[in-house]
């Protein structure tokens, strides 16, 4: 498969292919148990599927906000998401913009955690539930973002501790990277940012020359459409 020379691989940014694995078990994506009986799944849906959609729809509305599925998501080491992270997945399948995913845009999303728990393992090298920078970096270049260490370093700050920083010290961010690495849902959101930034830079590179020039109001139009 080519590389283009942001390091973007096309097609990259939907569920990796051949992703598998269940929700918990030592790595991301644990779904809680379901809680009351289920109305009834409709026609054709998985009914597990269904009593677990019904289980998180906690105010039995029929859809699931971003509290609620934060609250029904956890990683390998029981911690929740990250709100951002289940901001971020709410906007993908969240397809008609109602702030809250119903059972069909529940089900897309669950493929895609799933999906994104085989990759997650593929990386995990030690197995120590977390992504290191070296395991980062990896995943990266395989995906075909290839970016200097530098890069991989303030990927490192911004993704595996939230209450770090970028601004941090160097003891500080060390520390922290060393002793937890990177979440199974930063992980997600850590890869899924970067694709959405090389697609935006690549709109603007019309030449393909790996360079842009653009002015203010382009420039924060390309920043605060970023997730």
């Amino acid at each position: 498969m080519a590389y283009n020379q942001y390091g973007g691989r096309g097609g990259y940014g939907g569920p990796p292919p051949g992703g598998r694995g269940g929700y918990g078990g030592g790595y991301g994506g644990g779904y809680g148990a379901p809680g009351g009986p289920p109305s009834g799944p409709p026609p054709g849906a998985d009914p597990q599927l269904w009593q677990w959609f019904a289980a998180v729809d906690a105010d039995r509305s029929g859809s699931i906000s971003p509290s609620e599925l934060q609250q029904a998501l956890v990683n390998g080491d029981w911690s929740p998401f990250d709100l951002d992270t289940v901001k971020l997945l709410m906007t993908i399948f969240d397809t008609d913009r109602s702030g809250t995913v119903t059972f069909n845009e529940f089900s897309g999303l669950w493929k895609y955690i799933k999906d994104w728990q085989g990759v997650f393992r593929h990386f995990d090298a030690d197995r120590s539930g977390s992504i290191d920078g070296r395991e980062l970096n990896q995943a990266l270049t395989q995906f075909g973002f290839n970016l200097s260490p530098h890069l991989i370093t303030l990927l490192e700050r911004k993704y595996v501790n939230a209450s770090i920083g970028l601004m941090a010290g160097p003891r500080d961010v060390k520390a922290s990277i060393e002793g937890t690495g990177i979440t199974f849902d930063r992980f997600v959101r850590c890869c899924v940012v970067i694709k959405q930034l090389t697609e935006s830079f690549q709109r603007l590179d019309t030449n393909r020359s790996g360079w842009v020039q653009m002015n203010y109001e382009t420039f924060m139009q390309t920043i605060l459409a970023s997730p």
